[in-house]
């Protein structure tokens, strides 16, 4: 008896542990079906036409909520593949569908908006529109998921289920994800994921993490008042710039000296505004910032504290101030957590596709992303795909940059990463 049941204790545990090596370990069918979609992607007519759309929209750049052409675009070559989809959807934003229209559904997202960036890169496709740029690589998110498109309707009627391709503006501090979930967007959806190109990372290579990933984020806006005259005669004046220096200095410590040092979160000024000769002490400041965290207690710890200390530091000097969060503007981010199993699943796609050496573990760092409004809302994964061709350039510039250069090369691996991670998800749901 006691025989039997050692037996059947070591066939549990077997079976077990198959279970998690196949978790952890993409299958042949996985292997196959990735590289299938990379040869695909690859073949010169589709890498070309990836390109020729990239640097159509690269020329084109749009700010959040203004993407009418990029969005005619997308929907022209949606149409010229005899793919259905919704608009306009928080605006410009598009929602397109292939499949049976089934359950189970599955995103994939890319936003289109771009910067209000000068571009300093000279080349033959650089930006026609003064002071926009599509420096954070949106023209090739847009790109490879119209890659995706592609290679997902050449297999539409072997998917068990739906893929939703969502389109979204305003990215940029615009939350246009949020405005995209309100309108109905990814209703229904079981499960998300998005891409974004990273310079730092070698191309060929992708990475992320399990949990969080990127910080949420909110901005501030500070307009201290005081009384103005001039600078011979201090005492008959009530200093702003005096308040606004010792509000700035006082914000520093919110981090420094309530925060648990094992614990991420940031506040940083980015600019101040106030006065405009040497002798004249003026009658207003302007200054304002950012403030992170990993969790939506510490933003909210953060905005309070922001306040308090501002209020405070302009009142000890006499003045009166006024701080905004611009939360109808610029609404806060979350912080961007990957669900656990949606990223074994994309890494072990990936790892089909590129191999486990070029599959990375990502550190969590204080950038934003409005994804994270998908990851509150479902499951998803949000990985980074290098972009860093250090044989053809050595001196790869970071994302929101007026010198971005994003290799071409990789816009067929983002296409078949896309299409292989929403095929697999719907083969085993």
């Amino acid at each position: 008896m006691e025989f039997l049941r050692v037996l059947f204790l070591s066939l549990v545990l077997l079976t077990i542990t198959s279970r998690v090596r196949a978790l952890d370990n993409p299958s042949s069918d996985l292997r196959e079906l990735s590289r299938e979609l990379f040869d695909s992607a690859s073949e010169p007519e589709f890498s070309d036409w990836l390109v020729r759309i990239r640097r159509r929209i690269h020329e084109n750049p749009e700010l959040g909520f203004e993407e009418f052409e990029t969005s005619q675009l997308i929907r022209s070559e949606l149409d010229s593949l005899g793919i259905e989809y919704t608009w306009p959807i928080a605006k410009t934003g598009v929602v397109a569908s292939i499949g049976s229209g089934a359950q189970p559904w599955f995103g994939l997202r890319a936003d289109m908006d771009a910067l209000p960036i000068q571009e300093m890169v000279e080349w033959e496709h650089k930006s026609k529109n003064k002071g926009k740029m599509h420096a954070c690589g949106h023209d090739a998110h847009v790109t490879m998921l119209l890659g995706a498109a592609k290679l997902l309707q050449a297999k539409r009627n072997k998917l068990k289920g739906t893929v939703k391709l969502v389109f979204q503006p305003g990215e940029e501090g615009f939350a246009g994800a949020y405005h995209m979930i309100q309108e109905g967007a990814v209703d229904n959806v079981e499960g998300i994921f998005g891409l974004h190109v990273e310079p730092n990372l070698p191309s060929g290579v992708i990475a992320s993490r399990p949990g969080p990933i990127l910080a949420g984020a909110g901005r501030f806006s500070v307009v201290i008042e005081g009384k103005g005259g001039h600078g011979a005669a201090p005492h008959l004046t009530r200093d702003p710039i005096l308040a606004a220096s010792s509000a700035i200095l006082a914000l520093q410590q919110i981090v420094s000296r309530e925060t648990d040092p094992l614990e991420a979160r940031v506040v940083s000024v980015g600019f101040i505004d106030g006065g405009k000769a040497e002798n004249v002490i003026p009658q207003t400041v302007r200054f304002g910032g950012t403030f992170r965290s990993m969790t939506t207690q510490g933003l909210l710890y953060l905005q309070q504290r922001i306040k308090e200390v501002v209020e405070m530091q302009a009142s000890v000097n006499r003045c009166a101030a006024k701080v905004d969060f611009m939360i109808e503007d610029k609404r806060f981010y979350p912080a961007t957590v990957n669900d656990e199993t949606m990223y074994k699943h994309a890494k072990r796609v990936g790892e089909g596709l590129l191999g486990g050496e070029n599959v990375h573990l990502f550190p969590m760092i204080m950038a934003a992303e409005d994804f994270s409004f998908y990851s509150e809302k479902m499951p998803a994964a949000f990985f980074l795909i290098g972009i860093n061709n250090k044989s053809s350039r050595s001196d790869v510039k970071g994302l929101h940059s007026p010198f971005l250069v994003v290799d071409e090369e990789v816009l067929p691996i983002g296409a078949a990463l896309h299409a292989a991670v929403a095929i697999s998800f719907l083969d085993n749901h």
